[in-house]
């Protein structure tokens, strides 16, 4: 018995982690645009990103100081032009992971959600990278449409 529930479990588990999920999407040209990376003097962009196809079946919700801006999936992105100063992304998954992130006029940032397989569900955990490994990142994802 203990075996059958085992083999249940890991099955729903891999399917948790390498299904594929669907959200809103943006267009190719809004998508071309964002990766241009051009940030307007008085705002910053910040670019968070899910470069990894683990957890692929399962959508996190990604809050930005308390208001949702709508759920990632594996190989998504979302491009924020926000107002300088501080801002607090929350992600959700199994756990909730938080990051507070100074923004600078002018300038991007660029945060990794990256997955970790959890005990029932995945993990996250948010990640100020440098700008490379942002760049690298987010083109290889597709941008995804916020909730307005």
């Amino acid at each position: 018995m203990f075996r059958k529930i085992m083999l249940v479990g890991l099955l729903v588990s891999t399917a948790l982690v390498s299904g594929c999920a669907s959200v809103p999407m943006a267009s190719v040209e809004r998508d071309t645009q964002s990766k241009t990376f051009s940030v307007k003097p008085d705002k910053a962009n910040i670019y968070v990103y899910r470069s990894e196809s683990m957890g692929g079946a399962v959508k996190m919700d990604v809050d930005v100081d308390g208001k949702p801006i709508g759920q990632t999936v594996a190989k998504s992105y979302f491009a924020l032009e926000v107002a300088p100063g501080k801002h607090t992304l929350t992600s959700k998954a199994e756990n909730d992971s938080i990051l507070d992130v100074e923004a600078e006029a002018g300038k991007n940032y660029f945060v990794w959600q990256e997955v970790k397989m959890g005990l029932l569900y995945a993990r996250n955990k948010l990640q100020l990278v440098d700008d490379a490994t942002g760049k690298a990142g987010v083109s290889e994802c597709k941008l995804i449409e916020t909730v307005k």
